[in-house]
């Protein structure tokens, strides 16, 4: 019997339905495929340090001493960390009746002056009747039965996360433990003929990651310590708390200075009314953080490593938030540096073709 040869439209056709399968099945299995790609990147992370370790003690020592190191770390940082910030928020809850003596002051009187527009007055007692009003309307508190119903799903929702969390850090610890068995198996996967070149780039892609991670790590930690010092000397009572987030939210560039900037001088008017002297010390703090950032910071601990231009920067960053909102602008740096890797490669073997050095024209441009 002579095997026909399948019609090339079919044989579209089923890789056209198979992806859509896979995709499909990827979408729906996207709950549980989230706590293995979160333990991969946090085992890529890990990884140095643990093979470090490993060149002394057996590595699944080496993985539990990083586990251990990384828990105690959290623990003494929470132990100093969470009474400041619990201070620091009753003292922003304590500043709620200013807040709402300038609204009805300041702002109200201002738009009532200089517009047609009619802003409502308000009370610290009508913001929690508003509050009973939002929840009956939004969670239908009705009743007890129909509260307890709402807890009971919101603690199963809890239970849940909880038990990923637990997930993550076992499934990390299989990753480490056979990381290296699993690159080799991945390296033996690429074609002979190619092994080289894609071994290459994937090494340089990873150099350029790891460097830029402990780069911007170490930016965040130190740009946070510059902003809530300057503050807590200026005397802002929110200082540290302003200072810590500015920090941490300047893994997205310009997002720390932005939100960090805004909160200060707004708190910065309610504890010292429009004294301008304050205001420019807090100004002042924030240009100097920026200028440490910029001309200190960036170039010694990030240097030329990802690559980019400023202009390259913003556009990733935005293109990152148009295509996944809040996790593209956190990916899209390290997304960047990557594809900055691969597009200097490809760019070279541009540059190698015989379209490039001229031996070789297209018809398209052969016809007169």
């Amino acid at each position: 019997m002579i095997n026909q040869p399948i019609d090339p439209f079919f044989r579209r056709f089923f890789i056209v339905i198979a992806l859509l399968i896979t995709l499909t099945l990827l979408y729906l299995m996207l709950p549980v495929i989230i706590p293995f790609v979160v333990a991969f990147v946090l085992a890529y992370l890990f990884n140095p340090l643990v093979k470090k370790l490993s060149r002394y003690v057996r590595r699944w020592i080496a993985i539990i001493v990083v586990y251990t190191a990384i828990t105690l770390g959290m623990v003494m940082l929470l132990w100093w960390l969470v009474p400041t910030l619990w201070r620091q928020l009753q003292a922003a809850w304590e500043y709620l009746p200013q807040i709402l003596d300038w609204y009805n002051e300041v702002a109200r009187a201002w738009f009532e002056t200089n517009t047609r527009i009619r802003l409502p007055e308000l009370e610290v007692k009508g913001f929690s009747e508003t509050l009973v009003d939002y929840l009956q309307t939004n969670y239908r508190f009705s009743d007890a039965s129909t509260l307890m119903s709402q807890v009971l799903t919101s603690s199963m929702n809890f239970i849940n996360s909880a038990g990923l969390i637990v997930l993550v850090p076992i499934l990390t610890f299989y990753f480490l433990f056979n990381w290296d068995k699993r690159i080799t198996s991945w390296k033996m996967a690429v074609p002979k003929a190619y092994s080289k070149k894609v071994i290459g780039i994937a090494q340089e892609c990873d150099r350029a990651l790891m460097q830029f991670v402990k780069g911007q790590l170490l930016v965040m930690v130190l740009l946070g310590i510059i902003y809530a010092v300057q503050l807590q000397l200026i005397g802002l009572e929110l200082g540290l708390i302003i200072g810590m987030g500015a920090g941490i939210a300047s893994f997205v560039p310009y997002l720390g200075f932005g939100l960090g900037f805004i909160a200060s001088i707004v708190a910065g008017l309610f504890q010292f009314g429009l004294d301008w002297v304050y205001l420019s010390l807090i100004v002042g703090a924030f240009l100097v953080g920026q200028a440490a950032e910029g001309y200190i910071l960036q170039p010694l601990l990030l240097g030329d490593k990802i690559g980019l231009s400023p202009l390259w920067v913003i556009f990733s960053v935005l293109a990152g938030a148009s295509l996944l909102g809040f996790v593209g602008m956190l990916i899209a740096l390290p997304v960047s540096a990557v594809l900055n890797v691969l597009f200097r490669h490809l760019y070279a073997y541009y540059q190698s073709t015989d379209f490039y050095k001229g031996r070789k024209q297209l018809d398209l441009f052969d016809k007169k």
